[in-house]
This record gives structure tokens, C-alpha cells and sequence, in this order.
């Protein structure tokens, strides 16, 4: 394997990719998502990525894990939303200052709801900056379509401000809510763009469809290939080309035959390639200014297959990093 001449346009010299460790598990029922970050260290992947020519930053003991709050019952549907509001603020002003000094910061969770933090993060250093969000769903749920109150299925509701405003800064049940922090965070639906959509939720829908947010499901995917896909959504999200792109993948988006240790899996999604491809083309585009890959659960499925989910992510890094076939 060889490192692409790819230069990254948004980031300073030496390249340099901040690894922010997020075990955190708040945002959904599953114990176990938060002891994905140690595993792909543990993996090798700070080397992996030295070898391809990046300065590699690992603080291993900033990773959250203080962070408590002392008294969490559910405001209206959420669950865990304190714990939730106190993580992703820290994760976001801890991606935040690695994206203002040029690092590219690649956040290992822990589940989705960190992606509140991440993309926030991202958008206090490059404000005008698109989302490529690759999962088998959508994790717009609002605070009032949610069915479970989990809010790894709701961070892009917050972050798109499509939540009502008492969920924000508001009161719920005459209590103040802990969210005032995201008032000023805005990321614009049409510079949102999912792909590998396949298990979505009726309010996500029509979300999706009210506020003409680009998705493409694994329908588009089967249909025009994974190729002219991510070039649909890069038109749809960035048509000239030119603003930064943080990615969000989800390791759910992919097969279960290829990452089954994950806590949502769902049948049908893409295979080795098609999630590789995506990490690959976003790294040619030069664009690339931020990275999460979310949601590997080691204490879910037999050894070989966390081995397996594990490889795979760290692949995935690699790929979005620059690695090529040739």
C-alpha cells in the first residue's frame, strides 16, 4: 500500500491528524461502544498512520471519561441528556482547537451522539464546512419523532436546528434544558448528504424530504454504483469543489458480514469496497479537514468477528488518510 499525492487544502504542514479517544456510551443502551477507541489503538493504528506519513497526536488520557453527571432522568423523551450535553461540549471544543491549528482531528467513538460534538468542533474552525454522514440511518430524529429517546439516533436534528427550541436552550417539563451550548451551532440541512441509508424512521423521512436534505440509500447505491454516488452527493453538498468536508462514518453502514461487531447492524449495507471507496475519493478531493468512525462495540459478537470490525475500521482510517491500492 502506498499514501496518495493528495494534498489536503485546509490543513498546515507537517500534516498532522489529532486523535481525540471518545469512550462514551450515554447516547445509547448498549454497554460496550465505549471500549471502541482503545481497540483500535490498541490495533496499531497510531503506527498505521505514521507509516503513511502523518504526525500522529494521541493524548491517552484525555478521553472524557470524568466527565459524570450526577443526576440524569430523562427531560421529556431524551435519555441521558446531561451526560450527553457535558460530553459532546467537551468533544467539541477539544476537536474545535485541533481543527483551528490545522490538525485533522479523527474522533474514535463511542456512539453517534458524539457526532454532536465532533461537527460542532469542525464548524467553530471551518464554518462554512459540508457533512458526508455514511450510516444505515439517518440520526435526525428530533427530540418529539424520537421513539426511544436514544440520541445517538438524534445528533443531526441538533446540529441542523431542527429541534424545537425548549429542547435547546429552553425548558423542558419547566427545566432547563442542558443544550444551551448548541444556540449558536448551525449546520445548514443542504450541506448535509447521507449515504448508505437503509433502516430510517417515518419523522426521519419526512424530515429528509421537508428540508430536501441529499440522501441516497442503499437503493441509489445498487442502482448507479458507489462511485457516481459519492459525486452525486459531493454536487448536491460542495458543487464547486472548494469548501472543507468532515465525514462521519458510522461502521454500521457497512454489511454485517463485514463489521458485525457493531450495536445496530442491519442487512443489505455496503460492502469492503463501497466503504473504503467513499474514504478514498474524499481524501482525493483534498477536502478532507475531519473524520469519526463510530460505533464499533467489542463486547458484542465472538472474538474473530471484533477482530474482524476492528481491522476493518482501522482500514477505513487508513483509507481516509491517504492509503491507496497502488
Amino acid at each position: 500500500m502506498s499514501s496518495a499525492p493528495s494534498k489536503p487544502l485546509f490543513l498546515t504542514e507537517p500534516k498532522t491528524v489529532a486523535i481525540v479517544g471518545c469512550p462514551f456510551s450515554g447516547g445509547q443502551p448498549r454497554p460496550g461502544v465505549d471500549r471502541g477507541p482503545i481497540h483500535l489503538v490498541d490495533a496499531g493504528l497510531c503506527d498505521q498512520l505514521k507509516e503513511l506519513g502523518w504526525e500522529v497526536k494521541f493524548d491517552d488520557h484525555h478521553q472524557f471519561e470524568d466527565i459524570s453527571a450526577a443526576s440524569d432522568p430523562p427531560l421529556g423523551k431524551l435519555k441521558n441528556p446531561r451526560l450527553v450535553s457535558k460530553v459532546t461540549e467537551a468533544v467539541a471544543k477539544t476537536v474545535g482547537a485541533h481543527a483551528r491549528d490545522g490538525q485533522l482531528p479523527l474522533t474514535l467513538g463511542g456512539d453517534h451522539s458524539l457526532a454532536m460534538g465532533t461537527i460542532a468542533g469542525t464548524l467553530s474552525a471551518h464554518p462554512d464546512a459540508c457533512v458526508i454522514w455514511v450510516d444505515a440511518h439517518a440520526d435526525i430524529n428530533t427530540p418529539e419523532t424520537t421513539g426511544s429517546g436514544n440520541i445517538h439516533g438524534m445528533p443531526l436534528s441538533f446540529i441542523c436546528s431542527l429541534v424545537d427550541s425548549s429542547s435547546l436552550g429552553g425548558t423542558i417539563n419547566g427545566e432547563p434544558t442542558p443544550f444551551a451550548w448548541l444556540d449558536k451551532v448551525h449546520l445548514e440541512p443542504g450541506r448535509l448528504a447521507y449515504i448508505g441509508l437503509r433502516d430510517v424512521d417515518a419523522g426521519e423521512k419526512e424530515i429528509l424530504r421537508k428540508h430536501k436534505i441529499p440522501a441516497f440509500s442503499m437503493h441509489e447505491v445498487d442502482r448507479y454504483g458507489i462511485g457516481q454516488i459519492v459525486e452525486m452527493a459531493l454536487d448536491r453538498i460542495n458543487p464547486g469543489r472548494d469548501k472543507p468536508v468532515h465525514l462521519s462514518f458510522d461502521v454500521d453502514a457497512l454489511d454485517p458480514t463485514v463489521a458485525p461487531s457493531t450495536g445496530t447492524p442491519v442487512r443489505g449495507g455496503l460492502t469492503f469496497r463501497e466503504g473504503h471507496y467513499i474514504c478514498e475519493r474524499l481524501w482525493e478531493t483534498g477536502l478532507l479537514v475531519a473524520v469519526d468512525i463510530m460505533e464499533v462495540n467489542p463486547s458484542l459478537e465472538d472474538e474473530a468477528s471484533v477482530e474482524q470490525t476492528v481491522a476493518v475500521g482501522c482500514s477505513l482510517v487508513r483509507a481516509a488518510l491517504g492509503e491507496t491500492l497502488l
